[in-house]
């Protein structure tokens, strides 16, 4: 695993091997990533990357929202519970030398609360797959203010996602067992 483009091209993250099933830890593959980001960049959506206040729920091992920081992202905060994942979380800060510019949160990404911050532009969530959490994540990150009202939600997940009402859904495609979905907030 590796950041695949920007100012840590090439920097290699902390492995968790195949995935920590136990912890629930199953790492957006490079190719994923590299797609995904291609996705975000060439789709329409003008740069949604640069500058950004990142949200990365169920955030694992960083790397989403460490690629996001290495491509020009202004802030990353992220949002996990497990142990493994924290510690994983803060070795790939270290290794990236972004301490200055994210903050880990240890929280249950369902369970937000209010937002303390000001709301985030881009939104990444990659819940263990199958369980329904990136819906409850969701809910609770809108419901909390997280969300800025033109923010662009990318959304991991095994299949397609049952979208909230406010949200319209703008692209998905699919690689391999993995489905990314894009959306942004409804007007009005």
């Amino acid at each position: 695993m590796r950041i695949i483009a920007g100012r840590n091209r090439g920097k290699a993250l902390a492995s968790v091997g195949k995935g920590d099933a136990r912890a629930h830890l199953r790492p957006t593959s490079d190719r994923v990533r590299e797609s995904l980001f291609n996705l975000l960049l060439n789709g329409g959506y003008g740069d949604p990357v640069t500058g950004a206040r990142v949200l990365d729920l169920f955030a694992g091992t960083g790397a989403l929202g460490l690629e996001a920081l290495s491509r020009g992202a202004g802030f990353v905060c992220f949002v996990d519970d497990g142990m493994a994942a924290r510690a994983l979380l803060r070795e790939n800060i270290g290794l990236c030398q972004a301490q200055g510019v994210s903050k880990v949160f240890r929280r249950d990404a369902t369970r937000l609360g209010e937002a303390q911050q000001p709301a985030f532009d881009l939104i990444f969530l990659d819940p263990p797959y199958g369980k329904g959490l990136g819906e409850k994540a969701l809910a609770s990150a809108l419901a909390g203010g997280w969300i800025a009202p033109d923010a662009l939600i990318v959304w991991e997940e095994s299949g397609p996602p049952v979208l909230p009402e406010g949200c319209d859904l703008l692209d998905q495609r699919r690689y391999g067992d993995t489905v990314i979905t894009i959306a942004g907030l409804s007007d009005g």
